[in-house]
């Protein structure tokens, strides 16, 4: 029978599909000609061996507003530490993944790459080695308004990515990497988000932290969706972390404690207190899969007692020792904790086998914060997505049994070895899930009111006059390529293992 189902189903998403692909190439056919009116000086600067420039630094310095860079993964670019005010480039490594180690430099005492500008993307490029005298050296140091990072992989670094305070900003970060960063003092993480307005946080793999969180957001808005965030052998503290709280979307996850983590809690929710810049505290917490393997058990999720808003908790497995939630009045269904008979939980490959008592359990995921929650993805290891078929009632945790071919992966930690690549959004429909195809951070709304993500587009803000600026216009372009490109990518990616 669900078989039978699950033909149907993929009928009807290939449908879809090919109705959202007719309907993205009929705007490019438009799309083109605005685009040349705005981006008529806008540039390709090579760097490499044998190239235009050595490194990268050297082109970013040579580059106009909306240029592109491209990097030979090829060439040696140990110690090019920069920083730049410049708005709307992008860099993109090619070839494969192009490595920067900081080799002992860094740029303004912060890190590899300080962004000034607005409006920036960064591709296919592996980050590692940043250290500072402040103790907090960061891969990219995010100082300007609106980023993208894709495909990308942060490494031995005391932060990944350290975003700082910017309340027009959103950040997109997808198909990435994040492994053994931190100084080991607590206060360094995989990646840190001070105050946007927006983090998208999709379709990443991040492991194995140095003390700190495997993920910690300030944003006024955070949005988790379908990633792998274990700690595997890791000494790390929190898997997630919002600490002043802000409207949170946590859907599609798999998220494990491991062996020898700092801190007992999974997601620690507004636990520094509240914050003017954080209104909300809205917390939806739907379709996860959550793994607790700290022999003392411990909270999933730890919500500040000051939160009176009920937390939406819906659909979850919960394997371990511990309690689910701290919120007396938190709004709990359809969740299982017990065995929910993994495929192989040794190797994080958290799919249902058939048989498991969480297959047809769920509940349909309803609305929250304006958007629809039913899941749309699922994870698959390294740093990628496949769309989720539910089939009958819907599955509890972040796999559909039948729903889909990919899995959750192996284990291992990370550590010097180079990431696979490729640019390129998830593509999809939308929903509660990720961005169809994204660009450039910023100009988006990220999960749609309709219930799709939109998908930011790397918008400058379109002014008074109703002009449409040229991150609007390249966004949309390099979202359609990408979602054109998405079946090339995920054939050519090449294991970050």
């Amino acid at each position: 029978m669900r078989r039978t189902a699950r033909a149907a189903r993929k009928q009807e998403v290939l449908v879809m599909t090919r109705k959202d692909s007719r309907e993205l190439w009929a705007v490019l056919v438009a799309a083109p000609c605005a685009l040349a009116a705005t981006t008529a000086s806008a540039a390709t600067l090579s760097v490499g061996p044998g190239k235009m420039h050595a490194t990268p630094c050297a082109a970013i310095a040579a580059a106009a507003d909306g240029d592109t860079i491209e990097i030979d993964a090829a060439g040696n670019y140990d110690g090019d530490v920069c920083s730049w005010s410049k708005d709307g480039l992008t860099l993109r490594g090619v070839g494969g993944l192009a490595k920067i180690d900081a080799a002992g430099q860094n740029a303004g005492g912060k890190a590899i790459w300080v962004i000034a500008g607005n409006d920036t993307v960064v591709e296919n490029i592996e980050f590692t080695g940043a250290t500072v005298p402040d103790e907090n050296g960061a891969g990219i140091r995010q100082e300007g308004a609106n980023l993208t990072v894709r495909g990308c992989y942060f490494h031995d670094n005391e932060n990944g990515i350290l975003a700082g305070n910017n309340a027009a900003s959103t950040i997109l970060i997808e198909f990435t990497e994040f492994a053994d960063n931190g100084f080991g003092d607590g206060q360094t993480h995989n990646l840190y988000i001070n105050h946007v307005g927006k983090l998208v946080f999709q379709h990443n793999h991040s492991h194995s932290a140095k003390v700190g969180h495997l993920l910690k957001s300030r944003a006024t808005e955070t949005h988790v969706l379908y990633n792998r965030l274990t700690q595997e052998s890791g000494t790390g503290s929190y898997e997630i972390d919002v600490p002043n709280g802000g409207r949170t979307f946590i859907i599609g996850n798999l998220i494990q404690q491991g062996e020898s983590t700092q801190n007992g809690s999974i997601v620690a929710y507004r636990r520094e207190g509240a914050d003017p810049a954080n209104p909300s505290d809205e917390l939806f917490v739907v379709n996860n899969t959550f793994v607790n393997e700290r022999p003392n058990g411990g909270t999933f999720l730890n919500i500040d007692p000051g939160v009176s808003t009920p937390v939406v908790v819906r659909n979850n497995v919960f394997v371990g020792p511990g309690t689910v939630i701290s919120q007396a009045g938190a709004i709990q269904a359809s969740n299982f904790q017990g065995d929910p008979m993994f495929v192989d939980q040794a190797t994080f490959d958290y799919r249902l086998k058939d048989g498991s008592p969480c297959v047809d359990k769920g509940e349909a995921p309803g609305t929250g914060g304006g958007i629809d929650l039913t899941p749309k993805y699922h994870y698959v290891h390294p740093a990628d997505v496949v769309g989720r078929m539910t089939i009958g009632t819907i599955d509890i945790g972040a796999y559909e049994l039948g729903g889909d071919g990919g899995a959750g992966g192996s284990g291992g930690s990370g550590g010097s070895g180079g990431s696979g690549g490729g640019s390129g959004g998830s593509g999809g429909d939308g929903g509660s899930g990720a961005a169809g195809g994204s660009g450039g951070a910023g100009g988006s709304d990220g999960v749609g009111t309709d219930g799709g993500e939109e998908g930011s587009c790397g918008c400058r803000v379109v002014d008074a006059s109703g002009g449409a600026s040229f991150g609007w216009i390249a966004g949309l372009v390099i979202g359609a390529a990408a979602f054109a490109r998405r079946g090339e990518r995920r054939r050519e990616k090449i294991s970050r293992r």
